[in-house]
């Protein structure tokens, strides 16, 4: 694509002298990644979609923003980078969105830079191989059968009793996700994926409580985790309906342990060698054991990263900024923490501007601001007062505030994963 169809913030650079940190987001967020780059004295050049030109970006923290009609457009976005990269020497590539985290993998291989390459990223972003991946590392992880070879997936519809879930490999969180209960619905719903079909992934349905663990990674190993609960399972909550909500698991309590200890598998399995990861598990209520879900290489959406921050003190932007730009000569450290607990609740609101004045609870600590949206962070040093908040809040926001809108097979614009 012609260099044009940038537009940047600033006309040239005049320091080449500290590192340059590229960040790649799609969506709104990942501010605290660029003021923490910016405070490691990095450059920060900032490539965004157009439409988020004039979105809350930390100005005063990116030296050079660009923009672009597609981000999703690979050819037109390496060319893009690479005519930058004539004036401009690029030392790290950093995704923000997971829509972003294949075409920053593509971008590092072309450039030659160091940190996920396109074959490792597919086990952060295919969600047919990081089950695959799983399995061989004898990771426990619910059937699945690849939509490809038809007599293969006779073979698992008449071996694994239904419901299943017919998943999107490349899609984010629940996305695009589409429960099946007979065979002839499995088909009919073939017919009309043509030629898309083995972009899916067919896979056993397991009624359980979906957990997550948000991960920092320093040379392959877990510097730390923190393990939570959706109080409804995400799918549930995407297909049904509902008030959204997560907490932190009491700590050292057996789902706990057992949760972390299978992320821990999962980061040491998959590869990455430095950065954040947020991975999903299911507890299967048929049988009480954990199942691996899917990970990805980014920050956890939903606001996880306010939720992780009420409870700890760490901030999952500002500590993988920091992780990025260490050096030998200054390794990572993660800082002191707290061991509080914390939860998070969000809506959709029928409101444009929703009233929370009603809502004053002391262990508040976090409000969304947003058209249309209603959100807290709630924290406590007593795991039960969170759960109890959520639970009182679910119902109020149900009444007062709760709007919905239908499953969406593609994510749109405005939805964070």
């Amino acid at each position: 694509m012609d260099s044009r169809a940038f537009r940047a913030r600033e006309d040239t650079m005049t320091d080449t002298s500290p590192k340059t940190m590229l960040c790649i987001s799609s969506y709104e967020k990942g501010q605290e990644f660029a003021r923490e780059c910016k405070r490691q004295g990095w450059r920060v050049i900032f490539l965004t979609a157009t439409g988020l030109e004039q979105a809350n970006w930390p100005r005063e923290s990116i030296d050079e923003l660009f923009v672009m009609p597609d981000l999703s457009k690979l050819d037109d976005v390496t060319r893009g980078v690479s005519y930058l990269a004539r004036t401009r020497v690029i030392d790290r590539i950093a995704a923000l969105d997971d829509y972003d985290v294949l075409t920053a993998a593509a971008l590092r291989e072309h450039l030659r830079l160091v940190g996920i390459g396109d074959s490792l990223v597919r086990y952060f972003r295919d969600k047919l191989a990081m089950r695959v991946k799983a399995r061989e590392q004898n990771i426990p992880v619910p059937d699945f059968v690849h939509v490809l070879n038809h007599d293969a997936i006779r073979s698992f519809l008449a071996a694994v009793p239904p419901p299943w879930v017919l998943k999107p490999r490349a899609e984010a969180s629940t996305i695009g996700i589409t429960k099946i209960n007979t065979p002839e619905e499995f088909w009919s719903r073939l017919e009309e994926l043509a030629d898309r079909q083995s972009y899916y992934v067919l896979e056993r349905f397991l009624p359980g409580d979906v957990y997550h663990v948000d991960t920092l990674v320093v040379h392959h190993e877990v510097v730390f985790a923190e393990a939570h609960r959706y109080g409804r399972p995400p799918l549930e909550v995407f297909h049904g309906g509902g008030i959204p909500t997560t907490r932190t698991l009491v700590r050292a309590s057996e789902d706990d342990r057992v949760v972390k200890e299978l992320n821990r598998r999962v980061v040491n399995s998959f590869g990455l060698e430095q950065g954040v990861m947020h991975t999903e598990f299911i507890k299967s209520a048929a049988d009480g054991r954990f199942y691996f879900l899917e990970t990805a290489a980014r920050v956890g959406g939903a606001n996880i990263v306010e939720l992780i921050e009420a409870a700890t003190g760490i901030n999952l932007w500002r500590e993988w900024a920091r992780i990025e730009t260490a050096s030998s000569e200054h390794p990572y450290q993660l800082p002191a923490h707290t061991k509080n607990y914390a939860g998070v609740i969000l809506t959709l609101a029928r409101q444009e501007h929703p009233d929370t004045a009603a809502y004053q609870d002391s262990e508040i600590v976090w409000r969304m601001i947003k058209r249309h949206h209603v959100g807290f962070v709630v924290a406590s040093p007593d795991p039960e007062r969170v759960n109890s908040l959520l639970d009182e809040y679910s119902r109020r926001f149900a009444e007062d505030f709760h709007a919905t809108l239908p499953p969406f097979e593609t994510r749109p614009p405005s939805v964070e994963s």
